[in-house]
């Protein structure tokens, strides 16, 4: 997903745009989760990048998706970028020195 939010509507309040928003977001995280995962993958990791257009958009973590749609709720930002990629990840396998 890579898109550019608009906060602006004619008939719809900002705050059931974030929402909508939010609901699109955990909506397309659900379906790309569901995805068959490719050989030799345990999980499905996502890179993503937020900010206020596409050429200043940063890294973050998934999990800072919701608290960066805040802030611009509460910046009463016009628009915003949001990219989401997926792509698939190993868990570390950890083990226990021999002592």
């Amino acid at each position: 997903m890579k898109k550019t939010f608009l906060l602006t509507h004619p008939k719809i309040k900002t705050a059931r745009l974030i929402e909508a928003i939010r609901r699109d977001v955990k909506k397309y995280l659900k379906r790309e989760k569901r995805k068959s995962l490719p050989d030799g993958a345990d999980y499905w990791d996502f890179d993503c990048k937020f900010g206020p257009t596409e050429d200043k958009a940063e890294m973050i973590l998934v999990s800072e998706i919701s608290k960066c749609i805040t802030e611009v709720e509460v910046e009463n930002l016009k628009s915003f970028y949001l990219e989401i990629l997926a792509k698939p990840g190993l868990k570390k396998n950890f083990t226990k020195p021999k002592i």
